[in-house]
């Protein structure tokens, strides 16, 4: 294995180059190309991390997701701030006077009230904001419209206008509804991401990408809409129970496979100090994670072709989820099963070679994640068929999938692939259930 060097090191080191395509029935691979000079070329930005202002005695990181037409926004990465910290650096970015926070009846208990008064001090600028609130149910089996629309009746019911500012305070369910809301009430409000779990806050919160589920497709219904800014406090984790917390450690790996072979190969040296919430690789975990997630969202904000390639496993893993029943696995889970099978099925088709494959099935397993479906898995051939049939990355009726290509940290998003290897991928999995 590589040295690992340390994370600051790797902070300041550009990581895999990406190609960008906007034909959506052209295949993407992240292999560098050898011209240097190809302008085609989406390579690592050098974000910056941010000093602590001095009028802040915590320290914190600020990743920039840059965007076009003065979209950009930050990303602030944390733990232990005051309240007169959380409020100076949210309260900035709310530009209206009525704030809508909305979060679940898991998270209320622990954080809403904290999160109401400090949004409402304005001690810290002067600014009179009414802050009201919201509480769904918690799950994924209540990520739909018609649990979205309580954000809706409650905004019409307060007749807020179109300077009001959502909140989501809350894991993925949570940001991708209040997103989703934000963008169709009035036809579009501003919102803020304050996210409490590992998976919203390397993935789900960072990039726009809001929605809800339906009966027949995950996030099937939604919009692009990013936020004002990312609010990150770490100490939210010390209340996220051990599965959430091994489910959002799914997506960081995915990071390191598609793109960032160092960061993988640092995961394999400290995925003991994940799982045990070691504060200083959390906080390293999430800020790479953000830098890699901004990076991807800055070349390709719509999806037209590289950030296709984050969704690596989810495929598979979105059938996993739907087909099971909403709610029986958490989201990372499903990924872990179908990021192994993404692996078994590159290795079938000669991208990969069998140790990749192994180190893949080892890392995820060394963060307790599953690499196979269950005895008691309703999944079956057909199953996978129709459901990765309505997957949003099909184009013009046919299935593209990102696979794994070549060295560590490279991957390739396409429609031309081996059927045959596809459906004995899918074969062999079902059939450790009924063995």
């Amino acid at each position: 294995m590589a040295s690992v060097l340390s994370p600051t090191r790797w902070l300041h080191l550009a990581t895999t180059a990406l190609l960008l395509t906007t034909n959506p029935a052209a295949s993407f691979s992240t292999t560098p190309p050898q011209n240097s000079n190809n302008n085609n070329r989406c390579s690592k930005t050098s974000l910056s991390v941010a000093s602590t202002p001095p009028s802040t005695t915590t320290p914190y990181d600020t990743v920039k997701v840059d965007l076009s037409s003065g979209r950009d926004y930050p990303i602030y990465i944390g733990s232990d701030f005051t309240d007169t910290e959380a409020a100076t650096l949210i309260r900035k970015h709310i530009h209206g006077k009525r704030v809508l926070l909305i979060t679940n009846d898991r998270i209320a208990p622990l954080y809403l009230e904290r999160y109401r008064q400090l949004l409402s001090d304005n001690s810290v600028d002067d600014k009179e904001l009414v802050v009201d609130t919201v509480v769904l149910p918690d799950g994924e089996e209540n990520k739909t419209y018609d649990v979205m629309a309580m954000v809706l009746d409650k905004a019409l019911g307060l007749g807020l206008d179109r300077k009001s500012t959502f909140v989501a305070l809350g894991g993925g369910v949570i940001g991708d509804m209040v997103g989703f809301a934000s963008a169709v009430y009035q036809r579009g409000v501003n919102f803020v991401q304050i996210p409490t779990t590992v998976m919203a806050m390397v993935d789900s919160s960072v990039g726009g990408k809001t929605g809800v589920n339906h009966p027949l497709g995950k996030n099937m219904i939604g919009a692009f809409h990013q936020p004002q800014c990312v609010f990150i406090d770490t100490n939210t984790l010390n209340t996220l129970p051990d599965r959430e917390l091994k489910s959002g450690i799914s997506e960081v790996v995915k990071y390191g496979l598609i793109r960032d072979a160092p960061f993988f190969e640092w995961q394999e040296e400290n995925m003991t100090k994940l799982l045990e919430r070691d504060p200083e690789a959390t906080r390293y975990a999430i800020r790479r994670s953000c830098e890699n997630k901004a990076d991807v969202v800055q070349a390709d904000e719509l999806e037209a072709g590289v950030r296709a390639t984050l969704n690596l496993g989810h495929t598979f893993g979105h059938a996993i989820e739907n087909g099971s029943g909403y709610g029986t696995w958490l989201h990372g889970e499903g990924v872990s099963i179908g990021t192994a099978m993404a692996a078994t099925m590159s290795e079938k088709m000669g991208w990969i070679d069998e140790g990749l494959k192994q180190r893949i099935y080892d890392i995820l397993e060394s963060a307790d994640l599953p690499v196979k479906l269950p005895r008691d898995s309703p999944m079956k051939v057909e199953t996978f068929n129709k459901l990765m049939s309505l997957d949003k990355k099909v184009a013009d009726g046919q299935l593209r999938l990102i696979l794994l290509q070549g060295e560590l940290g490279n991957c390739k998003f396409t429609g031309e692939f081996d059927t045959g290897a596809l459906q004995e991928t899918i074969e062999e999995f079902v059939k450790e259930i009924e063995a």
